[in-house]
This record gives structure tokens, C-alpha cells and sequence, in this order.
């Protein structure tokens, strides 16, 4: 077993007011030199970038990320630029920002690169585990798009989801993406062609499930059963079975 301890005080963030969106997200995403949190915010959507050695008291009015015009749901860290930072909103759009070397010092307002394609908000964003300036996205309008960031353009569309996707994830080199849906069923998906490679019943409870890539190729994933239990699976990406 493993038994964590509590981190003193004076090594703790304090007086951050996170968001009080219902959206299922874990609004906060770090990196090695940042943590980036979700804000509530009057009149739009905003996110708190801290240095990761700047613990303690954090002031009220301490500067943000503030470009949305609603509120923000998903944040991601780019994993090949540590000061490159996504965000997904209420607004349906994704914004990229650049943030300087030691964190922002006056509210950020203009993003590098604004997407824009989806008609709903967009509650997921991921970037490609390998390659440069790879972006996914996916909205509450049931469609995911693969974005090239750097062109501001569109690489792909995915669009066989007949409920809100409530998950999705790369595997360990990016040729495959998994996604749980609010229809109970886990889909694996070929993120060039777009083409569902393969298919099969997931979680049956009513609360959502979310799926990942493990390094070896399999699916893990967590949910419910009817009964409202907690679960948790590991699945063969080959012939969608449970182990």
C-alpha cells in the first residue's frame, strides 16, 4: 500500500477561487514549469497560470488568461513546448497561448492562434503524444476535430458519435484514438481516415466513463454498472474484451 502525506502548508497553493462549472473535467493541467488552473470568472471564461515555485497566497488579482467569452472547460499544456498552453470554452473555440518564461505578469486577452469550427461548447482537448502543433478537440455537438495548430486548419473530422463523447484519448504513438460516449459504447478510431477500427459495449451505468491508452496497447477505463457501482476495466483493443 501507499499512503500519501499531506504537503505543509507554506508548500501549497491558497486563495485560488476554481471554477464552479458542473462540466467533468479536472480543471487544472501542469507541466515542469507550470500549473494552470481553472478560474470562476464574471463575464467569461479565464484560467490562473502560476510558476511552479511560486507557493502560497495567491492574490485575488493576480493576472490570468482571460480571452474567452465563456466559460473555459478543458485545459491542456502542449507536451513538445512547455510554454504552450490550449484551452477549450463554452464559446466553441479553442485558443492557443504563449506563455513567457516566468508566467504572466498582466492579464493575457489575445491568444496566438484562435480554432474555430465547432456549433457547441467544447469540453476536450488533447494534444498528439508525438507529433508537433497536433491538436484534437471534441465539443458537445458529437464531433471531434484533429487540428494542425501552426496553419490554424482542420486535418480531420470525426463524426460517428450519435451522444456526447465524454472521453477521448491517443494511444502512445498517436496512430489511434480511444472514445466513451454517452451511448455505453467504447469506440477506437483511426484518426487519419477518420474510420471506426473497432467497436464494443462499455459501462452500463448511467454516469459517465472515460477510457485511456496503456503503453502496451490495451484500454483502461472507469465507470459504473447499472446498479450505480464503481468500476473499472481493462479491455483487448483487438477484439474489445474485458480481462
Amino acid at each position: 500500500h501507499v499512503f500519501g502525506q499531506v504537503a505543509k502548508k507554506s508548500d501549497c497553493y491558497d486563495n485560488i477561487r476554481i471554477t464552479k462549472s458542473a462540466w467533468d473535467s479536472t480543471f487544472c493541467a501542469v507541466n515542469p514549469k507550470f500549473l494552470a488552473i481553472i478560474t470562476e470568472s464574471a463575464g467569461g471564461g479565464a484560467f490562473l497560470v502560476l510558476s511552479l515555485d511560486k507557493v502560497g497566497r495567491v492574490d485575488r488579482e493576480a493576472p490570468l488568461v482571460s480571452g474567452h467569452k465563456s466559460a473555459v472547460l478543458d485545459i491542456a499544456w502542449c507536451p513538445h513546448n512547455d510554454n504552450v498552453i490550449a484551452s477549450g470554452s463554452e464559446d466553441c473555440t479553442v485558443k492557443i497561448w504563449q506563455i513567457p518564461d516566468g508566467g504572466i505578469t498582466s492579464t493575457l486577452t489575445e491568444p496566438t492562434v484562435d480554432l474555430v469550427a465547432h456549433q457547441r461548447r467544447v469540453g476536450q482537448i488533447v494534444w498528439h503524444p508525438s507529433a508537433l502543433n497536433v491538436l484534437l478537440s471534441a465539443g458537445s455537438d458529437m464531433k471531434i476535430f484533429i487540428w494542425n495548430v501552426s496553419k490554424s486548419t482542420i486535418l480531420s473530422t470525426i463524426d460517428c458519435h450519435p451522444e456526447v463523447i465524454l472521453s477521448v484519448a491517443w494511444n502512445y504513438n498517436g496512430s489511434r484514438i480511444v472514445t466513451s460516449c454517452k451511448d455505453k459504447i467504447f469506440r477506437v478510431i483511426d484518426p487519419r481516415t477518420s474510420e471506426v477500427i473497432q467497436s464494443g459495449t462499455g459501462h452500463q451505468g448511467g454516469k459517465p466513463a472515460k477510457a485511456i491508452y496503456l503503453r502496451d496497447g490495451r484500454i483502461f477505463s472507469t465507470g459504473f454498472s447499472k446498479m450505480a457501482e464503481r468500476q473499472y476495466a481493462v479491455w483487448d483493443e483487438v477484439c474489445a474484451a474485458i480481462f
